[in-house]
């Protein structure tokens, strides 16, 4: 919103003989800004000291388009008041920034959600600094002493140990992890580390020994996020804004493009044999959320499986002609394009798993270590396995740790060209493989 009303109101001065004046200024507008930390909003900042960030970056501006309109023509009064007006109306905009934030902070809005690992007395330091300044909801407790832990502290319950905390129905809600053990017992925060590092969320240390203030100002570190983190995504913003940006545009293209195709399997699946047209399945997403997947059906609907307790295999009596056809050339998959569209799927990612699935009869996430790390990215229409040809069902342990092993492998390289790779090797790698079980 910035760059856009500086360009819009600097545009007299940028269209007129002021060119490089206009152009300087509207480029250093949000240089500036983020220099002088006006993109910003800490808690406990008054709008004062915030508008005092934001004239600090305007007269930077102002001082650059001096600068450069001194090169050609000294600025006169047809350039300096339209770049006035646009500071007054950028300082007002920011005066409105401020009171959304602060009124969204207020509802609780935009406070973190964190869980605390170590049912300890940092633990009630902790909980005592987010009860005195509102920084972060604590809502609960992780040890893996069960025994000899308090079932609360000041009211925080403690909900299981650390492998509860991998699978618990909270993750989709928390926004970081936050290790209250004594700092001193660096191989147990080693372990913690390693075993947690699955999860996407950032995980903090809250360390020892410290005056209120000084809690009260790490805690403060860690609910903004400038607090060094032992794990999670770092600086990815660029690349996650890449990515989705790369999802809509093809998932939108894919539609309109698939359109036809879409609506002639529709009607074959609805000829071909009696229910609905589309099959929907709880699956696991980014950070173990669960979502609604979408699929043409493929199979008979009385002998339909939600619960994925039985697997796809070679002749399986389930599946209809139909389905056969659209199951092989992978036209089942394409209503997904509208879960990539609602922001539950990636075009490129490790393909999502029915909640529950079962590989012979054990349930398929308690048969390898990282398989929560799949979770820490979203879902995808196709991936990494696929074209590696780990495909179809994983119906043995050895596959289940070859699926989660290729993911992994994705999510550790993820980039823009990867997903560009992946995408143009999509179709040769399907239609050249006969033998994948779909």
């Amino acid at each position: 919103m910035d760059v856009a009303s500086a360009v819009l109101m600097a545009a007299p001065v940028t269209l007129g003989r002021d060119l490089l004046t206009g152009a300087a200024w509207t480029l250093a507008v949000p240089i500036a800004m983020r220099v002088f930390g006006a993109y910003a909003f800490p808690r406990r900042q008054s709008l004062a000291r915030h508008l005092s960030h934001v004239g600090k970056a305007l007269t930077v501006a102002a001082i650059s388009a001096t600068l450069a309109s001194l090169i050609f023509n000294p600025m006169d009064a047809r350039s300096a008041l339209p770049l006035l007006a646009a500071s007054a109306f950028l300082v007002a905009l920011h005066g409105v920034w401020w009171k959304l934030i602060d009124h969204a902070r207020r509802q609780g809005l935009l406070t973190p959600n964190v869980v605390v690992v170590g049912a300890t007395a940092n633990a009630q330091r902790l909980i005592e600094a987010a009860m005195r300044t509102g920084e972060v909801n604590v809502l609960g407790l992780f040890d893996d002493r069960l025994r000899r832990a308090s079932v609360n502290i000041l009211g925080v319950p403690l909900l299981g140990d650390t492998d509860a905390l991998l699978q618990h129905r909270l993750t989709p809600y928390i926004d970081r992890v936050v290790i209250a053990i004594t700092a001193s017992a660096e191989t147990r925060v080693h372990e913690l580390s390693e075993k947690l590092g699955v999860l996407p969320h950032p995980l903090n240390l809250f360390v020892d020994g410290g005056t209120p203030d000084e809690d009260d100002a790490t805690l403060a570190r860690i609910a903004m996020g400038v607090e060094h983190s032992l794990s999670g995504w770092r600086d990815l913003r660029g690349r996650i804004v890449a990515k989705r940006a790369m999802d809509l545009t093809l998932a939108t293209l894919g539609l309109v493009a698939a359109g036809p195709v879409m609506l002639a399997t529709a009607l074959a699946v609805k000829l071909d044999s009696p229910g609905p047209v589309f099959f929907r399945q709880r699956r696991h997403g980014f950070n173990n959320e669960e979502f609604l997947v979408w699929k043409f059906r493929s199979m008979r609907h009385e002998a339909a499986d939600a619960q994925a307790a039985r697997q796809i295999r070679a002749g399986d009596d389930r599946v209809t002609r139909v389905g056969r056809f659209i199951r092989k050339t992978s036209l089942d998959e394409l209503p997904q394009l509208f879960n990539v569209l609602r922001g539950e799927m990636s075009i490129v990612g490790p393909r999502p798993h029915a909640v529950g699935m079962k590989t012979a009869g054990v349930e398929s996430a308690k048969l390898v270590a990282e398989y929560a790390h799949r979770h820490r990215m979203k879902p995808g229409l196709t991936g990494w396995a696929a074209i590696k040809g780990s495909r179809g069902p994983v119906d043995t342990p050895e596959c289940v740790r070859r699926r989660v092993a290729l993911d992994v492998e994705y999510i550790e390289r993820q980039s823009f060209w990867l997903d560009l790779y992946i995408i143009l090797m999509t179709a040769p790698c399907l239609l050249g493989d006969r033998s994948a079980v779909r």
